[in-house]
Formats: structure tokens, sequence, C-alpha cells
């Protein structure tokens, strides 16, 4: 059935929104161009979205030919403000940003183990505070979380998961109950994943796994374009797996015994010193070559094996500070070690956006969700 005229409207302002967001400003001649719309409607959904505060002339075009100027049309970027959190064991990073996703101002906060809960969520809460107030933000309108442990399917809240600090949990509470906003959390390689699809190492890939190699280790599973998190949300906790070389099994609460024991921060620094490296972990991976990396890259491929062998992802991403340290030295020695255990053909790449993807993948959800309520049509 054909579109009503409403509906046909709606669809027109989205998208003349969506390419304002993607190529900046653009005149009505160029919008045009790019929709396929005739004048006149352009000529309408541009008078509609400045009524409605989405859009305003930033300058003119033209001024190198003759005839009058045409006018150039963008975002209004600060209608509304977001900010992205990236919660670690040990402290926070966070930035507020305007409607395009561009920065205003970004703070880091480092929390000690010793940090009582409701004293850590406090000073997070009141830098949130100082860094909105910075920006010239004076209301958020999301604010999207990354953050370790698992998001329960049901409810998107931080489950209660042993091991990681209980101020955690209580600070995506917080937040939601103070905040007049839309809080969203999700798990931290998750995010990492949406910005590497977006920004970073798997753009234009529908389908692949992010490896994320640090104190933790955990995957994050893109297939046919959509994040896959599992029916308890817990798809990608391959530190469980089992795998041979480590002596024994992984249990339902402990993930030594599972691939865990061989590749994360602690075994790698380990693997370093016995081949004459030591340090930490990171600054062996960043600077080795020769048989430590080759070490390193047959284990790593234990478990990618594991992943291609149910996923068949086609890309493996390396991700977090060992997979970005590792750069593509280690990237090849994996996809080489890989394709010996597997008649799967997977491409294996480091991460393009290292430490920083997390909190690009938080401010990519908050402004995804800022854009669906304001772009969306009203009633």
């Amino acid at each position: 059935m054909p579109a009503s005229p409403s509906t046909a409207r709606a669809i027109n302002d989205r998208l003349a929104l969506r390419l304002l967001q993607d190529e900046g400003p653009l005149t009505a001649g160029r919008l045009k161009t790019l929709t396929g719309l005739s004048r006149p409607t352009v000529a309408d959904l541009v008078e509609r979205l400045q009524d409605s505060g989405l859009v305003h002339v930033v300058g003119e075009s033209g001024a190198e030919r003759r005839g009058p100027n045409a006018r150039l049309y963008a975002i209004v970027a600060d209608r509304a403000h977001l900010a992205a959190l990236d919660v670690r064991t040990r402290g926070v990073s966070l930035v507020v940003a305007d409607l395009l996703g561009r920065t205003l101002a970004e703070a880091t906060l480092p929390i000690e183990p010793e940090t009582g809960t409701e004293p850590a969520v406090e000073q997070v809460v009141a830098l949130l505070e100082r860094t909105a107030k910075e920006a010239g933000a004076e209301r958020l309108h999301s604010v999207g979380i990354g953050a370790p442990g698992l998001i329960d399917p049901a409810s998107g809240e931080l489950r209660d998961t042993a091991g990681l600090p209980a101020w955690h949990r209580e600070l995506v509470r917080v937040l939601a109950s103070r905040l007049p906003t839309a809080v969203l959390v999700e798990n931290e390689t998750n995010l990492a994943a949406v910005a590497e699809q977006r920004l970073g190492a798997a753009r234009g890939q529908d389908t692949f796994v992010l490896l994320w190699l640090g104190h933790g280790i955990g995957a994050a599973v893109v297939l046919d374009g959509e994040l896959r998190r599992g029916a308890s949300g817990g798809a990608g906790e391959i530190g469980f797996l089992p795998v041979p070389g480590t002596g024994r099994l992984p249990s339902a609460t402990d993930c030594e015994g599972g691939f865990h024991e061989l590749v994360h921060a602690g075994a790698v620094s380990r693997l370093a010193a016995a081949h004459g490296r030591p340090g930490s972990a990171e600054e062996a991976v960043r600077d080795a070559d020769g048989p430590f990396l080759d070490a390193l890259a047959e284990r790593l491929a234990i478990g990618a094996a594991g992943v291609v062998a149910v996923l068949d992802p086609g890309l493996i991403v390396l991700g977090g500070e060992l997979g970005h340290a590792g750069g593509q030295l280690l990237a090849a020695r994996v996809q080489r070690a890989l394709a010996a255990l597997t008649p799967l053909a997977t491409e294996v790449r480091p991460s393009e956006l290292g430490d920083g993807a997390v909190l690009s993948g938080a401010l990519l959800t908050a402004r995804d969700a800022a854009q669906d309520d304001l772009f969306a049509p009203k009633a």
C-alpha cells in the first residue's frame, strides 16, 4: 500500500536528516540530488525541519559562480547533548558531546580499589556534572555506558557479577534515577564492536567477531549486521571456553582453566618473561617480534578456532589493550596460526580504535538514541 502523506513526509525528513549528519551542510539543490525528491518537496521538508528547530542556515554556497548563492543547511548540533562513560575496574573515562557526536568536554577519574561503593558513585556523578557544565550542557538527552559484565536482556540492567566492583551496578542505578534522560548500559566489548564496525577495523562488515584481549577476555558477535547478546546476555564469554593447554577445565564460577588462562594480561606477561621480555603485557606485545609473538599467536588461535568453528565470521578483530598493541604483526601471525587449525577462511585484523573503542561505542549508542527520538515524526 502507498504511504500516507504524513508517513511520506516523515520518511523524507528522516532521510534528509541522515544525509545532513553524514555529509555535513548541504544546499537544497544538493538534498534534491541525493534524495531524488522534487524541488517543492525538498523546499517543504527544509521548512518543516527549520520550524522544528532541527535544521538551520549555516552559510551560503556558490560565491564562485554567477547568480544568487544557495543557502547551506545543517543540523542544529546543540539541540541535544549526550554523554558517554567507559566504566572500568579502576576508574572511569567520559565525554560530553553534541547531537552530531562531536566531543565538547572530556574527563577521567581513577577509583582506588579500597574506595567504598557510595563514595565511588558520588565521585563519578560529580565528575559527570562538572564535565557537562564545562561543555555548556544544561541537560543531557542520552547517556551511554560501557561496563564489564553481563547485561540482563530482559531489564537492560547490569547484572551483579562476582569479581567486579559493586559501584559499577550502583552507578548505573543512580544515574538512571537522578537523570531525566535515557541511560543506556551495554557490555564494554559489545560497544567496542559497534565502534569498530562503524568507525574502525570492521567498517562495511555485516558479520565479524571482536576478541577483547586485556586484563579480561571476551568477545562480541555481530551476525548479519546485528549485535548478538545471547539468551542470557552472555554471548562472547569465551574466557570460559575449554581449551587444550590449561591442565584443567573452567567452572561455572571460575574461568581459570579456560581460554582466559592462556591469554589474559597476566598470562601474556609470564609468556613474555619466559622469552626474555619482562615488563607489562601491553609493553611486551607492542614491541614484540619473533618467538614470543609466534607463541602468543598460537595461543590466541586456539580460542579463535573455537569461535570460527561455530560462527564462521570471516573476520576477527583483535581489540582491547593487547590486540591494539600487537597491531598488524600480531594479527598476521594469528591469521596464519588459525589457518592451520580450521578450513574456514578467516581474516584477522587489529583494532583501529584501540582503548578508545568502548567510549566511542557508548557515544554512538547515546547519539543514536537521541536522534531516534528527535528525528522521529511528531504527532
